[in-house]
């Protein structure tokens, strides 16, 4: 893990989706939005790196005879899982800003699915006793903290003239 970047996640870049160099200059608070969210799941992201490596699991599952290995697998992967839909909300808020309202809808709710689950697999893992209880309320008030920067990002979306072909997002 590398000390400087503890989320394992890259820096925003402001400039990555830019094409047009003579609207720089104009607020953007779509963006702006999208930056303070993305800077706040990168909290999400260390606190729960942490948490999850450091958990051991429930010392009632080490007793279980021929049950230890298949456990300790399933631990294991659905930490696997919840590490992959904690990058992929990060992935979805940087790709939100290629302007396309569609696209940020897409990925919105893709970004409020990931979080959702994030949120509710800690309570699972807390009363399993894979994550110690006070790792999993601090990573689910960061998500709380989360949630209210992604409600302001939504409000913040400009619908415009593209329709989409399935008609979800018109």
């Amino acid at each position: 893990m590398d000390i400087d970047n503890l989320s394992g996640l890259p820096e925003w870049c402001d400039d990555e989706f830019d094409t047009d160099d003579t609207e720089k200059w104009k607020p953007n608070p779509t963006k702006d939005a999208a930056k303070a969210m993305y800077e706040q799941w990168r909290q999400v992201v260390v606190i729960l790196r942490g948490a999850l490596e450091t958990s051991e699991g429930d010392e009632r599952l080490e007793v279980i005879e021929n049950k230890d290995d298949f456990l300790r697998s399933f631990r294991d992967e659905q930490k696997g899982i919840i590490m992959n839909d904690a990058f992929e909300v990060a992935i979805k808020i940087q790709s939100s800003e290629s302007g396309m309202y569609m696209i940020r809808m897409e990925n919105a709710s893709i970004i409020r699915k990931n979080a959702q689950y994030i949120y509710t697999a800690m309570l699972g893992l807390m009363s399993e006793k894979s994550i110690d209880e006070a790792h999993g309320n601090v990573i689910r008030a960061e998500i709380d903290k989360f949630r209210l920067l992604f409600l302001h990002w939504v409000t913040t979306f400009k619908k415009d003239a593209f329709v989409e072909d399935w008609g979800l997002f018109n």
